[in-house]
């Protein structure tokens, strides 16, 4: 029997499409997850359900796909339910048998079962749209219960989606998104950068364990500084294909014929000029041959104020920016996401809106699930310091030691690049050099005080308090003597994955001096 591939899977829940990517522990290249009759493509399925309450008969994907134009499908058939889910705001349709959350979950849960007969998975990573974050996450949470899996990974769109195509973080992006059903224009900034703490995914599920309430991880999103969107996406654009050859289209057939001539015509190597034939339904038992190439497929665009809508929802995002201080001269890259920004008329549209920017174009409907998987690399979910930690060390002006930081409270651990610093002698011919270790007990607190009835902050703040590690402190000796003021001892200090706090230890001529463990960091 062959053994199951052991890894992380990473999904990305969508509106229209849902994008399933493994990573096997023992390979650094992801593989999109392909099941036969819910896939339409490898890892891509679309997110839709079929779901009969007598029978309790449940299809998902291409299955679901299927049964659409079945009686009763305005109860039975869910779709587009994705963007409703934690969100208050949209009304939903009523008639269906299920609610959004409800097909949210049938459809999760259905995909797991399929999944993890093929895989052992480890290490789960869902996505989360940020808009409505907080409302999904809850509804994630609750869900996660279901899954036996040890570790359990939330991300959110845009920084997975800026991680899939190397995005410094820090970094101030524009994401536009053109999916099946809507069209979505952001900015966001990246975490990290500037010396912060990069994005980390948050955990969910540690050890079979939920965290999610007492995880020392906070939730740390990009920022949203502006966002428009609307409810136009590929669908309409497939529809007024058909629309521009046929008046009244009855038929489902027709929609899907055109979406496969839609995305035949969006390749670049099509040249412009050329015909592809398009056979379409005319009555039931009727069909017609028309034909189609780039020139009238732009023409349809046009004539449907595609681009117009595009221009208005570009100048509401930028002025919303704005607002927050921030201009196109502030943007790093723009990412194009979702199948409709592969169509050459609306890359060009946005190349010349925005000509000075550099357009980051990835695989349009994987990059947000690969870039989820490049946030949990092999799997390293990291923890938050819930402490600081300090060195204690010597001014020599005012000869009295004072309390130096090596890594301060909220940071992540374990470390990826060690803390480095250079110490100098406090005495002449100094051989020993002592490391004494103290963690943050008390912050500075900011007391208020009222005065005649008003707050105010008092004038004397409470200064941190720093508890020495009972320990005794680590001596280092130098093989040569040193002088007051010169630059001695290099120490860099990291925590491991065991949270041991190790330092190593060099001479100023880069001579090893030993690695040293100096405590558990809790």
């Amino acid at each position: 029997m062959k053994e199951n591939l052991t890894g992380t899977l990473a999904i990305d829940l969508g509106n229209t499409n849902t994008v399933v990517a493994f990573q096997n522990q023992k390979d650094n290249n992801p593989v999109l997850v392909e099941i036969p009759n819910i896939t339409s493509s490898p890892g891509v399925i679309p997110t839709a359900v079929w779901f009969e309450e007598s029978s309790k008969n449940l299809k998902i994907g291409m299955s679901a796909l299927k049964m659409r134009e079945s009686s009763n499908s305005d109860l039975f058939f869910h779709s587009n339910f994705k963007r409703l889910i934690g969100n208050p705001i949209e009304k939903i349709n009523q008639k269906n048998i299920l609610k959004p959350a409800e097909c949210g979950e049938k459809f999760l849960k259905f995909l797991w079962v399929k999944i993890s007969q093929k895989y052992e998975i480890k290490r789960l990573v869902l996505t989360a749209p940020i808009d409505t974050y907080k409302g999904y996450r809850e509804w994630l949470v609750n869900l996660c219960e279901e899954f036996s899996v040890k570790e359990i990974a939330l991300v959110d769109e845009p920084t997975a989606a800026s991680l899939g195509v190397d995005v410094p973080f820090g970094s101030k992006i524009m994401t536009l998104d053109i999916g099946g059903s809507t069209i979505d224009l952001n900015i966001v900034k990246i975490e990290g950068g500037e010396g912060k703490s990069g994005p980390i995914a948050e955990l969910l599920k540690f050890n079979g364990n939920d965290v999610s309430s007492i995880s020392k991880q906070k939730i740390r999103c990009a920022e949203i500084i502006s966002k428009v969107g609307s409810k136009i996406g590929g669908k309409d654009i497939d529809q007024w294909i058909v629309d521009n050859f046929i008046a009244d289209n009855k038929y489902s057939i027709n929609l899907s014929r055109a979406e496969k001539i839609k995305c035949k015509l969006s390749s670049s190597e099509i040249s412009y000029e050329d015909k592809y034939p398009l056979k379409l339904n005319i009555d039931e038992y009727q069909e017609k041959d028309f034909y189609l190439s780039k020139e009238i497929f732009e023409q349809i665009i046009i004539k449907n104020n595609l681009l117009n809508h595009l221009n208005s929802l570009l100048k509401d995002l930028l002025n919303e920016a704005r607002g927050k201080f921030c201009t196109l001269d502030d943007l790093n890259t723009i990412i194009l996401v979702g199948g409709g920004t592969q169509i050459p008329l609306i890359n060009e549209w946005i190349t010349k809106k925005i000509p000075n920017i550099e357009i980051k174009s990835p695989p349009p409907v994987e990059s947000i699930a690969l870039g989820a998987l490049a946030m949990t690399p092999g799997v390293k979910i990291k923890d938050i310091l819930k402490k600081g930690l300090s060195i204690r060390l010597l001014n020599k002006r005012e000869q009295k030691h004072f309390w130096h930081p090596i890594f301060c409270k909220g940071q992540t651990w374990p470390t990826e690049t060690p803390f480095k610093l250079v110490l100098q002698a406090s005495d002449n011919n100094q051989k020993i050099f002592e490391i004494i270790i103290g963690e943050t007990k008390h912050e500075r607190e900011y007391d208020v005080i009222f005065e005649n009835g008003l707050p105010k902050l008092s004038e004397v703040q409470s200064e941190e308090k720093i508890i020495i590690w009972d320990k005794k402190p680590l001596r280092i000796e130098l093989k040569n003597k040193s002088n007051l003021g010169e630059d001695n001892l290099k120490l860099f200090f990291k925590i491991t994955e065991k949270a041991d706090l190790l330092v190593t230890c060099f001479d100023i001529r880069d001579n090893f001096l030993g690695e040293y463990f100096l405590g558990k960091i809790f």
